[in-house]
């Protein structure tokens, strides 16, 4: 669960301390004062897109940090050990926006990408959106809400790869069979372009090989003299080096017995006599083994002539000639592969049987959950004061099936405008559609196994006693887990094991928002205001009083 957020320089945020305790939590507080702002910082810590935006006015930087108990989550301690982002039960998540947009991800402390925060944040968090019943209208976002409610979700997403892979193996076969005479003469030419490098022999590092050896070989006469003169000068002639340093060696050391200070010059020049005799030595085995070899300088001249000139036929550099002839096999094993139409069929056949049979499963499992979940949310349905409203899920069939599946899935309600269930978009109102999208919610929240649920405003367009329900709904849920609930509404408000107040003030031409925990006489106020409005009487009071009791 969360257990903490840290928020500094954030849109209107100049720094918040937050410690978030279980069961169900309401952040209220008066229209515009920020309460979204805490919900959008935990995203961006949970790898929601970045921009300066959120950067506040006059700063370098944003920065959020969120700290959550993840003892009793061992898929999350097996996915950060995979990445080596192990820690202990705690885990932090930090993200710092600069002025620019740039910004930075960190896990456990370590440098971490926005992908990997998203990836993490899967298994901690599920945000519900306020605009979620807008969404709830879109075919794939009820596709995708029964698939994870039913935990169909990995099925779901193999049934998409097999999908891809039975259309690509369909393109190469409606390839072949119509380009069957131009692949034919692609793979004649291949052969004969193979068949000559083939031939040629060339190996990756040879053409660096010849052309080391090539200077060796022009150039030996040079060599040879370079390497006789320099071992004249250090050791063969009368004044050679060699024989001069020796010379001054014995000087100073039988002076150094009247003055010490010449020793440590002594044991300089002993150490330049050894490296000396070994140049000497290293000198005569290189002159011992030059010599001059026209024959073989003339096979190395042939021999990169001949790479020079399929080099230029087939214009790339020398060394690029095995990479080339790499990839003309690769390409040839492609054509006959592609040539064999009968093996091509199967392979198409074959795919489509393990779409066909992955589909199959996936519409199994979607039709035991359309079942249970058209039950399930029709009885929270009616806890909010839609009795007459029948929730259905429909699978009308795909012909030839579809990436996402052999059907498609509707959600239809009865009961409301007609008995005939019809799609959700065609017979639900704005405030009903806000009831319905919450009873989906509140049921795909029960079944999913995140710890933390938030819910951003997403009781807009209900109150009286629907809203007590709601609340009563989420205080059920934060039984089971932590619930976080921004609201304007007092009766959900009331429903809350511990709420918070924000609020926003203006000070030196800089506005502020800040979050203040309520105690109880706390609560009475901020539930009062709500009740209230600007003028907060003594029966308001005393109904707020009544609500927060009736929360107990």
């Amino acid at each position: 669960m969360l257990r903490q957020l840290t928020i500094k320089d954030f849109v209107i945020v100049d720094r918040l301390e937050l410690a978030f305790a279980a069961g169900f939590g309401a952040l209220t507080g008066e229209t515009g004062a920020g309460k979204s702002i805490l919900i959008d910082a935990l995203a961006l810590a949970l790898g929601e897109r970045a921009d300066a935006g959120v950067v506040r006015a006059g700063c370098d930087k944003a920065e959020v940090a969120a700290t959550f108990d993840v003892a009793g989550l061992p898929e999350v301690r097996s996915w950060l050990a995979a990445n080596d982002l192990d820690g202990d039960d705690e885990l932090l998540l930090r993200r710092v926006v600069d002025a620019g947009g740039r910004s930075r991800a960190y896990i456990n402390g370590s440098p971490a990408t926005v992908q990997q925060l998203r990836e993490v944040g899967e298994w901690l968090v599920d945000i519900h959106g306020q605009h979620a019943h807008q969404s709830l209208l879109r075919a794939d976002a009820q596709r995708a809400l029964l698939d994870a409610h039913a935990g169909l979700g990995g099925l779901s997403r193999e049934v998409g790869a097999a999908w891809k892979v039975w259309r690509e193996t369909e393109q190469l076969l409606r390839s072949a069979s119509e380009g069957a005479e131009a692949l034919l003469r692609e793979r004649e030419q291949l052969q004969w372009q193979i068949g000559e490098l083939d031939a040629l022999a060339f190996g990756d590092d040879e053409w660096a090989t010849l052309d080391v050896e090539h200077r060796r070989l022009g150039h030996a006469a040079s060599l040879i003299e370079g390497a006789q003169y320099a071992l004249a000068v250090l050791s063969d002639d009368d004044a050679a080096c060699e024989r001069q340093i020796d010379g001054v060696a014995t000087r100073l050391s039988g002076l150094a017995e009247y003055d010490p200070a010449l020793a440590e010059v002594a044991d300089l020049i002993g150490s330049v006599q050894a490296e000396l005799s070994e140049a000497v030595s290293t000198l005569r085995r290189y002159a011992d083994r030059a010599d001059l070899d026209p024959m073989r300088l003339a096979e190395v001249e042939r021999r990169m002539d001949a790479v020079m000139s399929h080099a230029r036929k087939y214009r790339v550099q020398p060394a690029e000639l095995p990479g080339l002839l790499a990839g003309w096999k690769q390409r040839l094993a492609e054509l006959d592969e592609s040539a064999d139409l009968a093996a091509l069929e199967g392979k198409v056949v074959a795919a489509q049987g393990e779409y066909l049979q992955l589909a199959g499963q996936l519409s199994t499992g979607r039709r035991k959950a359309a079942t249970e979940m058209g039950a399930a949310v029709s009885g929270v349905m009616r806890q909010l004061a839609l009795s007459s409203g029948r929730f259905e899920v429909a699978l009308p069939a795909v012909e030839g099936g579809a990436v996402y599946g052999l059907e498609q899935v509707e959600f239809r309600i009865g009961g409301l405008a007609s008995n005939e269930a019809k799609p959700l978009a065609k017979v639900a109102s704005g405030g009903e559609l806000s009831r319905i999208s919450l009873a989906i919610q509140v049921l795909t929240s029960r079944s999913a196994s995140v710890p933390t649920l938030i819910f951003d405003e997403v009781d807009v367009g209900i109150g009286g006693g629907v809203a007590e329900i709601v609340g009563r709904l989420l205080r059920e849920l934060g039984g089971e887990r932590q619930v976080l609930c921004v609201t304007h509404l007092p009766q959900v408000a009331a429903q809350a094991n511990w709420q918070w107040q924000v609020s926003k003030a203006t000070n030196a031409g800089v506005t502020l928002s800040a979050i203040q925990p309520l105690d109880a006489d706390g609560r009475v106020q901020e539930i009062a205001r709500m009740l209230g409005g600007v003028e907060i009487t003594d029966i308001t009071r005393q109904h707020a009083r009544e609500l927060l009791g009736s929360g107990a």
